[in-house]
C-alpha cells in the first residue's frame, strides 16, 4: 500500500478557498430577506429622521423666554404624530405635542409632561428644567444619500425595518448554490424507523444542513448503498444536478469505502484526501468543471467538526461574507499525542471580556451526544509535544 502524506490543515484550507464560485445575483422581496447577503448598498433615501422629531409627550416652545424668566405659556394648540408642524406666534406661547410628532415651527425645546402642570388654557413652567431636549434632531442618524446597508451585508431581522423605510420592497442579492448532502452506508436508516440492533437513524445529514442553512438556496438530501455501481451511478447525476455536494460516510480505508473510488470514474478531480487533523482525518475534496465535493468522514463529530470548519467559510467566500475571526483563552492544560491538529470540543464563556474556552472533549468521533455539551471547536496547531497550556490563545470556530 503506498503512503500518501496527510494535506496539512492550513494547505487544505488555501486548496478550498482557492475554489470558491461567484453565483450570481437575484431580485427578491425584501420580506424574505433575513439572511440574505446584499448584492447592493441601500442608501438613505431621505434624512434620518426626516425632521426634527419630538421624542416625548409634552409641550413645545421657544426656550428665549424662558431664559428671559417667563413660566406661564399660553397653550396655543395640541399637535399629534401624523400631523404637519403647527407654528407659534410669538415666544409666550407652547404646543401641546405628542412622541413623533414633528417640531412646531418657532420651538427649540420640549418638557416632558410630567414636569409641568397647567391651569385654564394655560402651561406652568418650574424652575431649574433644561432647555433644548427631548428632540430628535433631522438628519442625526443619517443623511439622504448615506450608505446604511453596504454591499455584503448579512441581512438580519433589524435590517428589514430599514429597507421599509428607505421604500425598497425588492433588493438585489447573491445568489445561493444548490447542494445535496449524501449520505451513504447500509447501517443507516431513516428518523421514522425503528433501527434493528445493527442499525443506527440517520443524523450526520441533518447537523449538517443546519450549518449552512441560510447560505445554500436549497439542501436536499440523499442516501447511497453500499455498492460502488449505484454509489457511481446517483454521483453522476447528482454532479449535473447541484453547484456542490457533500457527502457523509464511505471516505475512508473500508472495503466498502467506494467513495474516492466513484469519484475517481466520473472523472472527479482530486485535490486532497485526508488532512493532518483530528477528527476529521479522511476528509476528501475534489472538482469535477464547477462542481465542488466535499466529502466528510461518516463519524459525526467528525463530519460536523469539517462542516463547521472547511464548507461554512468557503460558502461565506462564496458570498463575500466577512465573518469576524474569535480567539479563546484555554482554561486547563490539554494533553494530545497525535502529530496532528486537534480542534477540540469546549464550551465558550465571556469572562471579564475575555472568552474562556473549557474542554468538554466527550469519547471521540461518534459521540454526537457530547457536542450538545459544547458549543465550540479550539483549533489547537500541529507542535511538538503534546501539551497545550492553560492561558494560551486559540482559534475558535462556534457552531
Amino acid at each position: 500500500m503506498t503512503f500518501m502524506p496527510l494535506t496539512p490543515v492550513k494547505t487544505a484550507t488555501e486548496l478550498i478557498l482557492k475554489e470558491t464560485r461567484n453565483y450570481g445575483i437575484e431580485t427578491i422581496s425584501f420580506e424574505y430577506a433575513v439572511g440574505r447577503v446584499l448584492a447592493e448598498e441601500i442608501t438613505a433615501d431621505r434624512d434620518f429622521p426626516p425632521f426634527d422629531r419630538v421624542t416625548m409627550d409634552g409641550f413645545a416652545f421657544n426656550s428665549k423666554a424662558y431664559v428671559n424668566g417667563i413660566r406661564s405659556f399660553t397653550i396655543k394648540a395640541i399637535q399629534y404624530a401624523g400631523e404637519a408642524a403647527l407654528s407659534i406666534t410669538h415666544d409666550e406661547e407652547a404646543i401641546e405635542v405628542m412622541t413623533g410628532t414633528p417640531l412646531p415651527k418657532g420651538c427649540d425645546s420640549v418638557i416632558r409632561v410630567e414636569d409641568t402642570s397647567s391651569e385654564n388654557g394655560t402651561l406652568l413652567l418650574p424652575d431649574g428644567l433644561p432647555m433644548c431636549k427631548n428632540i430628535h434632531y433631522q438628519g442625526l442618524d443619517r443623511k439622504k444619500g448615506e450608505v446604511i446597508l453596504p454591499i455584503g451585508h448579512p441581512l438580519k431581522s433589524s435590517d428589514l425595518a430599514i429597507l421599509a423605510t428607505v421604500g425598497k420592497p425588492n433588493i438585489l442579492v447573491r445568489k445561493r448554490p444548490s447542494v445535496a448532502i449524501i449520505t451513504s452506508g447500509d447501517e443507516l436508516v431513516d428518523v421514522t424507523q425503528t433501527p434493528e440492533a445493527h442499525q443506527i437513524r440517520k443524523s450526520n445529514v441533518f447537523a449538517i444542513s443546519a450549518v449552512m442553512e441560510q447560505l445554500v438556496d436549497k439542501a436536499e438530501h440523499f442516501h447511497l448503498p453500499d455498492d460502488l455501481d449505484k454509489t457511481t451511478s446517483s454521483i453522476s447525476k447528482l454532479l449535473e444536478d447541484y453547484n456542490f455536494l457533500i457527502l457523509s460516510g464511505g471516505v475512508s480505508a473500508g472495503k466498502k469505502d467506494y467513495i474516492p473510488q466513484a469519484m475517481e470514474s466520473l472523472g472527479v478531480e482530486k485535490v486532497f484526501h485526508k488532512i493532518a487533523q483530528r477528527p476529521g482525518k479522511p476528509m476528501w475534496f475534489g472538482q469535477k468543471g464547477e462542481t465542488l465535493v466535499f466529502a466528510l468522514p461518516g463519524n459525526p463529530v467528525s463530519a460536523f467538526m469539517c462542516a463547521v470548519r472547511y464548507v461554512k467559510p468557503w460558502l461565506e467566500a462564496c458570498l463575500q461574507v466577512s465573518s469576524k475571526e474569535e480567539f479563546a483563552i484555554l482554561s486547563e492544560d490539554v494533553e494530545f499525542k497525535p502529530q496532528l491538529n486537534y480542534f477540540l470540543q469546549v464550551k465558550i464563556n465571556n469572562e471579564n471580556g475575555q472568552l474562556i474556552a473549557t474542554p468538554e472533549e466527550g469519547h471521540g468521533s461518534g459521540d454526537l451526544a457530547n457536542l450538545s455539551l459544547a458549543d465550540a471547536f479550539l483549533e489547537l496547531p500541529l507542535k511538538e509535544g503534546h501539551r497545550y497550556s492553560k492561558g494560551k490563545v486559540f482559534r475558535v470556530w462556534r457552531y
